[in-house]
This record gives C-alpha cells, sequence and structure tokens, in this order.
C-alpha cells in the first residue's frame, strides 16, 4: 500500500491543516491576483503562476515542471478557465509527487533489529527536537528506544538530547563535550545490541564549513557503527528547516554531497508561507520527504503523506 493511500487520522489532518494555513493562505492571495480579471489561462496567467510557484518556494527546476505539464493541459483542452486552475494546480502537483520516491508505509523496516537511524543537519534546523518527537513516536508504538548524543562538537547538543531523553522516557548514550563522535556511535549500536533495542537515532554534529571535514566524520561514524551492525545506519535522515526557503535547497545539496542521505524531515512549517518547499525538496533530490513538523506537539511530526500535503496545501476556505 502506498502511503499516498494512508487514511489520516482526523486530528492528524487538522494539525496538517492548520500546520499549512500560511502556505495556503498566502499561495491563493498570490494565486487570485495572477488571474484577476481573467477568464482563460492564457500565456501571461501562466508567467504569472510561475512567479507565484517560485515566490511560494517551490524551485525553479520543479516550478518549470509543473508549468509544462499545465501547458500541455491547456494545449490539449484548448478552453481551460481560471476557475480550473486550482484544480488543474493540485492534480499536477500530486502527479509530480507520486512520480517521486516515496518512503512506505511505516517509521521502519521492521525486519533491521535494531533499526538505526543516524540524524544530520546544521544547527538551528530543529534536529534535536526532531530526534525527540521521532523517540516519542516509536516509544508510543511499544518500542524501545535508545538515543546517541554524537554531537560532541556543542555542549548545548548533548544538554538539549539529554532533556529530550528525560522527557520521553528512554536512555541515551553520551559522552563528554570533545569526545570521538564515532566513539559515541559506537558504544550507543554496542549497548543497543546488548540491551535488545528496537530503534536507535544518533545525533550528529551540524557543521559546514568544512565539507571535507564533515564528509570524514560522517564516513568514520558509519565505519565504527558498521563492527557491530555490518548494513548500519539504515537510515540516514537529514533535517531541513521549511521556512529557510531557498536556503534548505543549499542544505540538501551540501549534505547529499557529503553522505548518502536516504531520507529527510522538513521542520517548521507551521510557522512559515515557504511550504511550497517541500514539493520542490522532493521532487529535486529525489529522495523521499518521510516527515514534516506542523507544530509544536510532540505529535506534530507527521510522517509525509503526499496527497493529503497538496490537499492541506490547496484547502479552500470558507
Amino acid at each position: 500500500m502506498s502511503w499516498f493511500k494512508k487514511v489520516f487520522k482526523k486530528e492528524e489532518k487538522e494539525t496538517l491543516d492548520k500546520g499549512l494555513e500560511k502556505s495556503n493562505q498566502g499561495f491563493f492571495e498570490k494565486i487570485s491576483k495572477a488571474v484577476v480579471g481573467k477568464s482563460t489561462v492564457d500565456d501571461e496567467v501562466l508567467d504569472d503562476l510561475e512567479e507565484v510557484l517560485i515566490a511560494s518556494d517551490v524551485g525553479a527546476s520543479t516550478t518549470i515542471k509543473i508549468i509544462e505539464r499545465i501547458e500541455a493541459r491547456v494545449a490539449k483542452d484548448k478552453f481551460v478557465g481560471t476557475d480550473e486552475l486550482d484544480k488543474i494546480l493540485r492534480e499536477e502537483i500530486t502527479g509530480l509527487l507520486l512520480e517521486n520516491p516515496h518512503a512506505g508505509t511505516g517509521n521502519i523496516d521492521e525486519s533491521k533489529k535494531p533499526y538505526v537511524i543516524m540524524v544530520v543537519g546544521v544547527n538551528g534546523v530543529g534536529k534535536t527536537t526532531t530526534i525527540g518527537k521521532l523517540a516519542h513516536q516509536f516509544k508510543s508504538e511499544g518500542r524501545n528506544v535508545l538515543l546517541g548524543a554524537a554531537d560532541t562538537f556543542r555542549a548545548a547538543a548533548t544538554e538539549q538530547l539529554t532533556i529530550w531523553s528525560e522527557r520521553v522516557g528512554v536512555p541515551i548514550v553520551k559522552q563528554n563535550m570533545g569526545s570521538d563522535p564515532a566513539s559515541v556511535a559506537f558504544d550507543t549500536v554496542q549497548s543497543a545490541v546488548a540491551n535488545n533495542s528496537d530503534v536507535v537515532i544518533i545525533d550528529t554534529a551540524g557543521r559546514l564549513h568544512n565539507k571535507v571535514n564533515l564528509m570524514n566524520e560522517l564516513t568514520k561514524i558509519k565505519r565504527v557503527m558498521q563492527k557491530i551492525i555490518p548494513d548500519a545506519p539504515h537510515e540516514i535522515l537529514l533535517v531541513l528547516d521549511g521556512s529557510t526557503g531557498q536556503n534548505a535547497f543549499e542544505q540538501a545539496k551540501q549534505f547529499t554531497a557529503a553522505t548518502e542521505v536516504n531520507a529527510l524531515a522538513v521542520t517548521k512549517l507551521d510557522g512559515t508561507a515557504k511550504g511550497g518547499v517541500v514539493i520542490g525538496i522532493s521532487d529535486q533530490f529525489q529522495i523521499p520527504v518521510k516527515y514534516i513538523g506542523v507544530g509544536e506537539k510532540m505529535t506534530d511530526l507527521q510522517l509525509f503523506n503526499g496527497t493529503e500535503f497538496v490537499d492541506s496545501f490547496f484547502r479552500k476556505r470558507n
């Protein structure tokens, strides 16, 4: 079953709708201006629509794809009214997302135990909060979770992760500030195996000033984990701050070049009108957007569902 067909619970859908309110409102205000005084979708409307999509942080490359799809429909149907534009946009963006890789129906691969997640991303994107919310999700599903504080570069990172471990009620493996991150990762995985943990989530340093050092550090962390679990990490989750718009694209470029990212989490969508960034990132990097952050509560980190996301993004207001 595709996750696009996963039925959202009513409260999940309400949270998603609320979390995308600013993006939804900003997008429709721009669309309304683009079609004012127009009855049909013509070249001028398409040019204005292109500007709207780019201004909504969908990204130039993905915007061109969407416009080309709409142009093809206009050419085929001859007369397309501006009142149909919302519906067509919704259908074409959903279609685009359906063509991109997606993350499956569940959080983890049940055949891997412990399932090891290495979390990467620059400081300030909501990395530690995402780890805490993930730990809460896994624990609420009845799984044994272990955290590893391998961001030893900042004392605050370990402190923050420790607070989350206490809040959620899951154990944490940590060492002193300045310790070798790979050593922490090794101890965490070793402890997970010894204690029959189901899920291991390992935080890493968010430094981008020297990509070579970052690459070497992440490679070393993976290598030492593989001494205990040969196919670890099973997931390298890149956390991006959706409110930074195009800057999130740049971070994705840097980290996908530095390590083999195979899942994305886009956070802080509730506080921004830049929700379109999810569409562009999913399309351009061909890496599954697995989670989106749409609120402050522990339960407000959602498994990404493309159809539901587009539905909330284009939700008509009364």
